[in-house]
């Protein structure tokens, strides 16, 4: 026989009724992902956790997840809270329950999937980069503006911008606290590719990812220099470097930056590695701003390490990825006495996203950033507006992407961005 409840108990029973009553009032969402690896995860977190977090005007409900092997995606679907598996993904978006499709893909695949998706009257978000050319970038933004015209909505998931520090950076810049902007400089280090051994990966196949630390890493930094500045990149200097050639061919699968080579030492099958393995760059920003980027796989020591810093007029602002919680702040026109860079722990409740976390000083982590998100793309669904960044900003990204390389095919020549 049940034991009798006690009244705490009585009264969360009944919280949790009243707010499963509140769930099941509220519009569903359901979403369909394609993927299911590091990306796939990451976006299945922020999927099961930003209704659990803020309060949203739709429900998202995790329908089916799709991927090629059959077995693994099942697996996939319970490990990761979808409802389903698909095998095809035209399979994924002709389904009824399925309102938004959520590409987690490798790059050749980003246009068909979405723009398919689109066409069939769904809303759409993309991992980054948008694309591996800037010709289906344009293809993509294209068809996003059509789904616009019809109410659907489209967005490209460079989650930097959803770290509570760098939002609120972007608020003080908006508001002239830093004043023109003179310098950008950025870097975006890791080192996962140092060993020469490592296999041959779809991310080192220019077929499958377009390119590789440029794309990989190099259109987060791009994205979130042009996002914090609020204006773009007009003009880049490149080189460009591949400093392992060749590789042993993948066995089996790879998860996320990890994978295993074919047989024991010494390998004898190899392949060529066809993307970049590090790209330095400068740039020049609309306004006249200098910028300088760097983005490499090969930062020996370095894991996941993005840092940037604005200089302007009347003030600077930096960040460090290592140190999400925290914002780096110059205010140049404070006397020089007492003057100099200060630290802004961002986990205060009017700071951005905070107002639905913790209490001031518990910080965040990497896998909110995909929360924020979700909860940004959710309300522009139910409000009809258009999320950011777009489509048509992941092309501008896309398109200072295409400017590097073409610099560094033409030793570092000062190379215009496409307009």
């Amino acid at each position: 026989m049940a034991q009798p409840q006690q009244p705490d108990e009585a009264q969360a029973g009944a919280q949790a009724g009243a707010q499963s009553g509140a769930q099941a009032g509220r519009p569903p969402l359901g979403v369909g992902m394609v993927g299911y690896a590091f990306m796939g995860a990451a976006h299945s977190q922020g999927w099961r956790t930003a209704d659990r977090v803020f309060d949203l005007p739709l429900r998202p409900v995790l329908a089916a997840v799709c991927g090629r092997d059959a077995q693994a995606v099942g697996a996939a679907a319970d490990r990761l809270g979808w409802a389903s598996a698909e095998t095809d993904w035209r399979a994924l978006i002709a389904r009824d329950d399925v309102d938004l499709v959520d590409v987690c893909t490798p790059g050749d695949s980003h246009a068909e999937i979405a723009i398919a998706a689109l066409a069939a009257g769904k809303h759409v978000l993309c991992e980054k980069p948008l694309a591996n050319t800037v010709e289906e970038a344009e293809a993509m933004t294209a068809a996003a503006e059509a789904a616009a015209a019809r109410g659907q909505v489209a967005m490209v998931g460079f989650n930097y911008r959803r770290v509570p520090a760098t939002a609120l950076a972007r608020k003080m810049v908006a508001e002239g606290r830093i004043g023109a902007l003179r310098h950008v400089r950025v870097t975006y280090l890791q080192d996962w590719l140092v060993d020469r051994e490592f296999p041959l990966t779809w991310r080192l196949r220019k077929e499958t990812a377009g390119s590789g630390a440029l794309g990989d890493l190099g259109a987060h930094i791009v994205d979130l220099a042009q996002y914090l500045a609020g204006e773009p990149v007009v003009g880049v200097s490149a080189i460009t470097e591949t400093f392992v050639r060749e590789r042993p061919l993948l066995s089996g699968a790879s998860s996320g930056l990890s994978a295993a080579g074919g047989g024991e030492p010494p390998v004898e099958a190899r392949g060529p590695v066809t993307v970049d393995d590090a790209a330095l760059f400068t740039g020049r920003f609309a306004s006249g701003a200098l910028a300088s980027f760097e983005a490499t796989r090969f930062a020996t020591g370095r894991k996941n390490s993005l840092r940037i810093e604005l200089n302007g007029e009347k003030g600077s602002l930096a960040f460090d990825l290592e140190r999400l919680n925290e914002l780096s702040y110059h205010d140049g026109t404070e006397p020089a006495a007492h003057a100099g860079f200060r630290r802004i722990l961002v986990t205060e409740p009017d700071h951005p996203y905070l107002e639905a976390w913790w209490p001031p000083g518990h910080g965040l982590g990497y896998e909110h950033t995909f929360v924020h998100q979700v909860r940004d793309l959710v309300h522009a669904i139910a409000d009809g507006g258009r999320p950011l960044p777009s489509f048509a900003d992941g092309l501008q990204v896309q398109r200072v992407l295409a400017a590097v390389e073409e610099s560094a095919e033409k030793n570092s020549v000062f190379t215009p961005v496409a307009s």
